[in-house]
Order: structure tokens, then C-alpha cells, then sequence
């Protein structure tokens, strides 16, 4: 997107280099990434850094509205609630992707948010191995305004141990080692030392949890959260019996579960800007928008794009059963802005946010990328394709 660099990146890339970069992925972690891995960075220019900024603070403030819990009592699906929810989430994610406007202009537009981490290890490690085999312009960071490596190490500190030490706190995750995601529980333990345990690993004795460390049992004083609640009904025969969380524990989140279906596309509705395409609950449309060919059908209550219908018709809709459990939102046209070899990519762009206890508000800390050339942003529309999957943003200083 900054043309005189995306130039000298694209003539001094090499097979070779990318190749050395993939494998000291797997020589650091001891795990090969079980996503694709681009070929390049995303050099984000200032002015679409700034908008970008912008648009996450507006976001920002709407989770920071006093009637927010009231506001999305209705987002958690029945049975799913937790007790003992702290005041905010750790983490929020907010996806945005770049488009360009009427005057040709990059432009960011929301697409979905989430009040839960996502690859803040990983993250951090990509952006090293780009820096050490691509030509990577010295100045430009991944880092939010005012941190650097070790700022970032220390704010992620705070949010995940909290007040705890490491061996009192786990990654939480319904099959860590079977998860596309691992490698990223490998670099957070490397970074903090908690190690990944899976959910049908943790021992109950009252309202205390435990788990096993060589053959000892440690108490949990501390969840880092990477669970996601549907994966329990759907492993539910290889997991076997498991803790029940909807009863009272003497335990801390990071983030607390109910955040991740608070902070969610429950939200897209409440969130209004130049940024922000339409959005409503689709039991409160009186009438669909005749130009329904301009909309998606979002599921509440799905990741990872799960469930999402981009040419919804009225028969569609008609189809559906709970309305209430789903939006429409406007479509938005991703374009076409990062040149490579082999033609142009669609950029999705998630800035990524750390929210200590005892912080009065969320701080950038850190982005992921996500570069396409099919139709969607997901690993299934861009089989067989290069250029294409995760990489991270260099923002011009």
C-alpha cells in the first residue's frame, strides 16, 4: 500500500528467503504453522493508520458505554452464563477491512469484533521473522503507539498473569494440541511460562481447580481464556466429562467468557461512523432493503466465519428460525490494494487490544493481517493460491 516499498519488497523477495522464514517458525517453536503463513508484510501507510486508529477508538467507546451490560444481556445464549464476570475483558480484537472510498482513497471498514485474545504470541514472532529475512524498513513496527518489544512482553504480562505467578496460571483451550492455533500457546508460554492445558485436563475439588505438573497437582488461581464454549458440546466425546463453569469458582478470567459474547457482532447494530456499514438485528428489520444483493446474513453466535450467507436472498432469510440470533449487515467490497507477483490481494487488517485490570481503558498493542484473493478472507477461498493468509502490519512511523 506504500507503492515505492511494496516495489523493492517484491524485487528482492526470493522463494529462498521465504522458505528460511517459515522454517525458523517451526525451529523456534517446534511447531510448523498449521495456517499459510504470506509471503509479506502489509506496509500500512500513515493516513490509513491514523483512520485506522480512529475507527478502533470509536469502537472502543461504544465498549466503554456505562449501559453496556445491560445493553447486551441478551447476547449470551441460554445456559452459557458465567459467574463471577470481571468489569471488562482483557482482550478485544476489531477486524476492519481496507476498502477504498468514492474519491479512490483507503479506507477502513469495520467488519466484526471480538472480546477475546487472539494470537498475541504468535503475533509478536512473525513479526521478528519478517523483520530478520525481509526487507522490512527499519523504523516501521507491529507495535501500538508507545511500545516496543519489551513494553509489549510487560502488557501482556499484566493482563494475562495479572497479580499471579505463571505456574498458578494456564492457557485454557479444548484440545490445545490439536487446535490450528498451537504454535501461538507455544510462543505464549515461551513468552510468559504458562503452559496450554486442555479443558478435560483440570481437576475440581470444591470450588478450587488443579491441574498436573510433573505428576504434582498446581492450583489454578488464574485462566487465560482460549476456549470456545461450542467446541465443548462439539468434542464432547473425546473430551468426556468436564468442569461445569456455569457453577460458582475460585478462579480469575482473562477473558472472562461471557465477554465473548458481549463483546461480539451483538454489537455491529450499536456501533455507528464513516466506518461502520449498517448493520441491524434481523427481528427488528420491518422491511428487508430491496437491494438485499448489497447485504450478509452474520450468525450471532459462530467464529471464525462460520454460518455467514454473502448473497442472502428472501428465501434465505424466510429460512431462518431465530431471527433474533442474527444481523444484516451492508456489504462491504474489499479492494484489491496489495500489489505481489502474481496479482492484487484483499487486506483485512485486526488491530488487537490489551486491557489490563487496572487500566481504565483498552490499549492497541499489536495487528494480524489476513491477505485474499478469493471471494472471502478464509483459508477455504484461497486453496492453491500464494500471496495469500496470515502476515502482519508494518505501520509507517
Amino acid at each position: 500500500m506504500i507503492p515505492e516499498i511494496r516495489q523493492a519488497y517484491i524485487q528482492q523477495f526470493s522463494p529462498a528467503r521465504y522458505a528460511d522464514l517459515l522454517a525458523n517458525l517451526t525451529v523456534e517453536t517446534g511447531v510448523t504453522p498449521a495456517f499459510r503463513v504470506a509471503e509479506t508484510p502489509v506496509f500500512v501507510p500513515k493516513e490509513l493508520q491514523e483512520q485506522l486508529i480512529a475507527a478502533g477508538d470509536a469502537v472502543i467507546e461504544t465498549i466503554l458505554r456505562p449501559d453496556l451490560l445491560s445493553l447486551t444481556e441478551a447476547s449470551i445464549p441460554g445456559g452459557q452464563l458465567v459467574p463471577k464476570e470481571n468489569h471488562h475483558p482483557q482482550f478485544i480484537i476489531i477486524d476492519f477491512a481496507v476498502t477504498r472510498n468514492e474519491a479512490g482513497e483507503l479506507s477502513p471498514q469495520l467488519i466484526e469484533l471480538q472480546g477475546f485474545p487472539s494470537l498475541f504470541g504468535f503475533q509478536e514472532l512473525l513479526a521478528r521473522q519478517y523483520r530478520l529475512h525481509m526487507p522490512v524498513p527499519e523504523t516501521f513496527t507491529t507495535f501500538g503507539p508507545g511500545l516496543d518489544q519489551q513494553a509489549y512482553v510487560e502488557l501482556l504480562r499484566r493482563c494475562i498473569l495479572g497479580t499471579h505467578q505463571p505456574a498458578n496460571v494456564i492457557l485454557l483451550e479444548v484440545l490445545p494440541q490439536q487446535q490450528k492455533t498451537l504454535i501461538d500457546f507455544v510462543c505464549t508460554e515461551a513468552m510468559l511460562g504458562i503452559p496450554a492445558v486442555c479443558v478435560s485436563e483440570l481437576i475440581q475439588e470444591g470450588k478450587k481447580l488443579y491441574y498436573l505438573k510433573d505428576g504434582e497437582k498446581v492450583r489454578v488461581q488464574r485462566i487465560y481464556n482460549r476456549m470456545i464454549f461450542e467446541d465443548l458440546a462439539k468434542y464432547k466425546e473425546q473430551l468426556g466429562t468436564v468442569i461445569n463453569f456455569q457453577h460458582e469458582l475460585e478462579v480469575e478470567w482473562a477473558t472472562h467468557p461471557n465477554w465473548y459474547y458481549r463483546v461480539s457482532k451483538f454489537l455491529l447494530p450499536y456501533i455507528h461512523g464513516p466506518f461502520a456499514p449498517k448493520a441491524w438485528f434481523l427481528h427488528e428489520l420491518p422491511v428487508l432493503p430491496q437491494d438485499l444483493e448489497n447485504y450478509v446474513l452474520k450468525p450471532l453466535f459462530s467464529f471464525a466465519g462460520q454460518g455467514v450467507i454473502i448473497d442472502p436472498t428472501p428465501a434465505d432469510v424466510e429460512k431462518i428460525e431465530d431471527p433474533e440470533n442474527w444481523i444484516l449487515q451492508q456489504k462491504v467490497q474489499y479492494a484489491p490494494v496489495v500489489e505481489t507477483p502474481t496479482g492484487p490481494a484483499k487486506c483485512e487488517i485486526r488491530l488487537m487490544y490489551c486491557w489490563p485490570d487496572d487500566a481504565p481503558a483498552p490499549v492497541l498493542a499489536q495487528n494480524l493481517a489476513r491477505l485474499s484473493k478469493g471471494k472471502m478472507i478464509g483459508v477455504n477461498f484461497n486453496r492453491d493460491l500464494d500471496w495469500v493468509g496470515g502476515s502482519s502490519c508494518f505501520f509507517e512511523p
